[in-house]
């Protein structure tokens, strides 16, 4: 029998609590785990619960909510034994996304009962982690935006059309691995899992079991263009973008023209120094997937 903990974001509350522990009830396989619900009472409390749980020898944590609770539950469990497991209850879902996961919860509870764990790389910025993407410039501005107009594809939306025509290119200097770049750029985002989500591939190359970062630096185009960065976004084209270029590192430090700009891990907007060292943790997460065979 194996010990398994769902972590459930606090602000989707008792309802969201209910309705995964019904779901688990009639879902989960009981033969094969012992699950139990716990719901968060503050930020960074999902991190502490993981680390606690991965003690005591669990075999694996699910994080139940968006991209910034499977980053807390991620941080909790990087370089242990026990897996990450997802039941998506978020806005965007990226790294969900990514590795297959429905988005309806009913179906990733019953994935559970086939799934099997993985070796995945995670990244960190100034010694912070990230499992998805971590951006500066335009997205990391959408972010910042996004909580303000309601969540869901909606407040996505709209955060994207107020932020671009406001948006003004900021300049910044890449170095590491042979790589030595001074660029004005619309946005620069550093992918461990391919998009941001809502299926938006900002790198549709990235894996996350490569050993490598993709690093997507989009520069200054003018409005026409607009619908075209859009569409291929959305299908997985964005590499032929004539403003996109992208290149891989294992490391690298990023020097930005202003410091006060918001930066996004995952996501979630925050604050953080002049100067970023990014670098990729090969094989550092456990995460269960859907069995292949």
């Amino acid at each position: 029998m194996k010990n398994i903990a769902f972590i459930v974001n606090p602000i989707a509350g008792t309802k969201t609590k209910n309705r995964v522990s019904k779901l688990i009830r009639e879902l989960l396989d009981k033969e094969q785990f012992s699950p139990s619900v716990v719901v968060t009472e503050y930020a960074g409390h999902a991190t502490q619960l993981a680390r606690q749980f991965a003690l005591e020898g669990y075999y694996a944590v699910i994080a139940v909510g968006g991209d910034g609770t499977v980053n807390e539950v991620a941080s909790g469990l990087r370089d242990t034994e026990t897996a990450l497991g997802i039941i998506p209850n978020g806005s965007g879902n990226g790294f969900a996304r990514h590795i297959e996961i429905s988005t309806r919860m009913n179906r990733a509870i019953e994935m559970l009962n086939s799934s099997e764990p993985i070796q995945v790389d995670y990244c960190t910025v100034n010694d912070v982690p990230f499992f998805s993407t971590f951006g500066v410039g335009f997205d990391a501005v959408v972010a910042q935006d996004f909580g303000n107009n309601g969540r869901g594809l909606k407040g996505y939306v709209e955060s994207i059309f107020k932020d671009f025509f406001q948006y003004k290119p900021e300049n910044y200097h890449l170095v590491g691995n042979g790589i030595d770049i001074s660029t004005k750029a619309f946005l620069i985002n550093f992918a461990n899992a391919g998009q941001w989500g809502y299926d938006a591939y900002i790198a549709p190359k990235a894996s996350i079991q490569d050993g490598w970062i993709d690093i997507a630096i989009a520069s200054e185009f003018p409005l026409i263009q607009a619908p075209t960065f859009a569409m291929q976004l959305f299908t997985k084209n964005i590499d032929d973008n004539l403003y996109m270029n992208t290149i891989r590192a294992k490391e690298v430090t990023l020097t930005r023209e202003n410091e006060d700009s918001p930066v996004h891990i995952d996501g979630t907007p925050i604050k953080m120094a002049k100067e970023l060292n990014i670098k990729i943790v090969e094989g550092g997460l456990k995460v269960l997937v859907k069995k292949r065979f």
